[in-house]
This record gives structure tokens, sequence and C-alpha cells, in this order.
């Protein structure tokens, strides 16, 4: 195992009671804090990459290869990750560039990403074999990430917050992209408490088999302690409303940390929602992940200005 102690602190993810904004009631809610693990390889980024660089290591690759979009918080994570640890990284972007670059794109290249832009209709083709073995043709010897860092090694990794989470819950909530992290969590629950996935982007029911065959994929089990709501994306990935940023800010207020927007406010406005309706019984208690991405607010303050004005 590579020695990460010293840049990446998982004993500071802390468990903490959290309020919910026009919420009373004698449901206990929790936030597993993973996104302060670290500053910028945060959150689930961090967990599903940790093996994979162990695997890359093994396998004497010295360059990670992987995909993202122009705000992608995984590019972000795996440029730093590549400087800290001292591996190569290349970045294969959704879309045409432009200039001059994002906050996000400017720290990748800062930390030594080399980016290249791929058409959207390509992009969509990139778990192809075809398209594979042109990226070996082109780059050489490289250890691909798929798109979000979600692939069977990566559910190692997310089932270990499931096992940093010391105490007895009956819901373990997280919202979800790719699908990577919430399967590594129900093969990490392995049958026991419930678990809710809150996918960020609009039909996102195409996740259930995805999680399911990644679990299987990686544990060889089946299991039915899950759910997948897909009742929360708000019109779709990045997508706000009035009523979602008004909660998210109040969410801040009452608890003195940031949720990022893409993810885990749609999750805590949902899990809000559903303690509303009554949908957990009295006393029960859920723990909510954090995944991390509070870099990607920079780039959503323009839209949350336009749906507060």
């Amino acid at each position: 195992m590579f020695d990460y102690k010293q840049h990446i602190t998982e004993d500071a993810a802390v468990l903490l009671p959290v309020k919910l904004p026009n919420v009373t009631s004698n449901i206990n809610v929790l936030m597993k804090r993973i996104d302060l693990v670290h500053p910028i390889i945060s959150g689930n980024k961090w967990y599903k990459m940790k093996y994979n660089i162990v695997e890359m290591n093994r396998l004497g690759i010295d360059t990670l290869l992987t995909f993202g979009g122009a705000y992608s918080n995984h590019i972000h994570a795996a440029a730093r990750a590549g400087k800290i640890f001292g591996f190569k990284t290349i970045g294969l972007l959704r879309g045409e560039e432009h200039l001059p670059l994002n906050e996000t794109l400017k720290s990748a290249v800062d930390d030594g990403m080399e980016l290249h832009y791929i058409d959207r209709a390509t992009f969509r083709e990139r778990e192809s074999e075809e398209f594979l073995n042109s990226i070996k043709n082109k780059y050489g010897n490289v250890y691909i990430l798929p798109v979000g860092g979600t692939n069977k090694i990566a559910l190692k990794g997310c089932a270990e917050i499931v096992e940093q989470i010391d105490i007895d819950y009956d819901y373990i909530c997280s919202a979800s992209g790719s699908g990577g992290t919430f399967a590594g969590i129900v093969a990490g629950l392995n049958g026991n408490s419930k678990g809710i996935a809150f996918p960020a982007l609009k039909g996102g029911g195409f996740l259930k088999e995805v999680i399911s065959n990644l679990v299987f994929e990686y544990s060889g089990k089946q299991f039915s302690n899950w759910s997948l709501n897909t009742d929360y994306h708000f019109g779709g990935f990045a997508k706000l409303t009035k009523e979602l940023v008004e909660f998210t800010k109040e969410f801040e207020k009452l608890n003195g940390f940031e949720l990022d927007y893409i993810y885990t406010n749609k999750m805590m406005f949902g899990i809000a929602e559903l303690i509303q309706s009554g949908y957990f019984k009295p006393g029960e208690t859920i723990v909510a992940i954090h995944s991390g991405g509070i870099q990607g607010n920079i780039g959503m303050q323009r839209n949350i200005e336009k749906v507060l004005s």
C-alpha cells in the first residue's frame, strides 16, 4: 500500500449531527464528513481513487488517464493526486476548449495535468473497445480510470466509508452520479441497514442496473436493502431552483458548513422532505454522506444568482 497518510486524513471524516431547515422531528440525522479528508482530493473522489492508485503502482504504470467535463471534481482531484503522489495525469474532456480556463481546469493544469478535448459523440463512446485501443495507441501504457472514477476497484475504497461509521443506524444516504460511490456503500453494508441513493441527474433510474452490476462484479452478491429515489434532481444535472438554493443557504447557516450545489444539497433536501412526509419511523437514525465537491460551488455562482434574481 502506498503511503498516503501524510497527505490524506481519513480520521478527519467526522460524524456530526445536523439540523434540517424547517424540519422538526425525532429522526436523528447525521452527516459523515468525508469531504474533510483532503481539501482537493475530497470526499468520494479519494475513496474511489485510493485503490486505483495502488493498482496503477502494482502494474508499474506512471500515468493516469481519465475523463470528465469542464467543471469535473474528479478531474480536479485526479490532477492533485498526481501532483502529490508523483504520477503523471491526462484528462480527456467532453466538448471544446474555452479560454480562459475556469478555476477547476486551471487548477488541474497547474497541478500538471495534460488536457485534451474530445467531441461529445466520441466522448459517449469512451468505453468502446475501439476507443480504448485508440487511447493506448496515442498515449501509450496509461492507467485508464473511467469517468467519475467509477470501476470495480473503486468500490473497495467506498466500502470503507461504511466501515468508518462507528454507530448503529437505520439508513445511509448518498448522492449519486456515476453510481460507484453508492455501489461501494451497498457492498460495505453487506445486507445490513438500508441505503438510499439520490441521483443528481434527470432520468437517473438507469443507475439501478449500473449499481446492481457493480455490486455483483465486486462482491459476487446481490442485495435488496437499498433503493433509488429519483425525485430530487431539480431538472437535471447541475440544475437549481430557488427553493433548493434557499434550502442550501439555510442549511449552511444552521450547521456552519457548506454543501455542494450539484450533489449533496439535493440529497439533503430529499431527506428533509422524506422526513416531513413520514417516510422514516420515529426514532430512526439516518447517516448522510457529504461527498465533497465544494470547489464546484465557484462555478455554480452564476446559476445560483440567476435563480435567486
